[in-house]
């Protein structure tokens, strides 16, 4: 495609929003194959081995298994609603990637406000869940939807606390701002006096509560809820759900990259790039599975304490030091 032609920012935006698209959901596809050979791995099993070389080709496998399944919608159901929360999920997690910047060229939309745009969308993911509950007309489905409505509500309030912490301190909510102010001052999450290493944690457990993965997979409880929301759901539709939990926690992943880790500046006086993004992005997405085989579930009541008892206190904590320091900052350079 011409260079004139990409400077159009329509243009631009289509070719990159279709590009990352495109890469986000082939990770996520094979991160699920990764996820099983990880987890196999860690419980002294061999994984999928049997379609493709050492597995590889087993999500495409699974994905003509769905689409072969029988599509059934329960008597009772709200069947405009039931099928319309599959699909939303999905959607909500592909548009939050629109402001990613995995590079100063490859991004599909540089908004101004790039984190309220990822908050935004990122709470919006909640309701496509209560609605397939809701919809389903199943106690277990109600129950599991109420769940992660709770926690979907509760844990936004730390997540926005850790992701104005580098706002504060970069003074932007463009993404792209931050990560060129990480560029000049070094990365958010090694800067003095700390508070970027806490609002990261706290940044990476309120993401994992609001992808519902474990220690934080209350909505889907199988021990108790069978399968929570997504107990009727059958097919292809029942894909959807847990490929919009994949997607959400490798565009949270990426999202962590860019706003503590630097994004796309490499470590050390390196030369950026968009090799160092995709790293950071892949190595967060890592430490997901590693946490979901490693810990145990909590109880709804442990779940709401952590939140509402030690993460939203710390979270504002953190949000006056950040602002302190840059007060302290101004001031010395005054």
């Amino acid at each position: 495609m011409p260079t004139e032609l990409l400077k159009n920012p329509y243009v631009h935006g289509a070719v990159y929003g279709v590009l990352i698209v495109t890469v986000l959901m082939t990770i996520t596809a094979w991160s699920i194959w990764f996820e099983r050979k990880f987890a196999g791995r860690m419980q002294s099993r061999v994984g999928p081995t049997l379609v493709g070389p050492f597995g590889l080709l087993q999500p495409l496998a699974d994905a003509v298994k769905l689409l072969q399944k029988e599509d059934i919608v329960p008597a009772a159901a709200d069947r405009p609603l039931f099928n319309l929360a599959p699909p939303l999920t999905v959607l909500f997690a592909l548009g939050t990637a629109a402001v990613i910047p995995f590079s100063p060229e490859v991004i599909a939309a540089d908004l101004d406000v790039g984190v309220l745009w990822v908050l935004a969308l990122g709470g919006l993911t909640v309701f496509p869940v209560w609605i397939a509950g809701w919809a389903s007309n199943n106690k277990y489905a109600l129950l599991g939807g109420m769940r992660a409505v709770a926690q979907g509500i509760s844990y936004e309030i730390p997540l926005v606390l850790a992701t104005l912490v580098p706002v504060t301190l970069a003074g932007s909510m463009s993404l792209s701002d931050i990560v060129r102010y990480q560029e000049k001052h070094g990365w958010v999450v090694g800067m003095p006096p700390g508070p970027g290493l806490l609002a990261f944690l706290i940044f990476f457990l309120a993401s994992l509560a609001e992808a519902n993965r474990i220690p934080f997979d209350i909505p889907e409880a199988e021990s108790e809820l069978i399968a929570g929301v997504t107990t009727e759901y059958t097919g292809m539709k029942f894909g959807l759900f847990y490929l919009a939990e994949y997607l959400h926690t490798l565009i949270v992943s990426a999202v962590g990259a860019a706003l503590f880790f630097g994004g796309w500046a490499g470590p050390f006086g390196l030369s950026p790039g968009l090799h160092w993004m995709v790293g950071k992005t892949l190595l967060l997405f890592f430490c997901v599975f590693w946490v979901r085989w490693t810990f145990l579930r909590f109880r709804a009541d442990q779940l709401m304490s952590l939140c509402w008892k030690y993460l939203v206190p710390a979270g504002l904590v953190l949000v006056m030091l950040a602002a302190f320091w840059v007060h302290f900052k101004a001031g010395t350079r005054g």
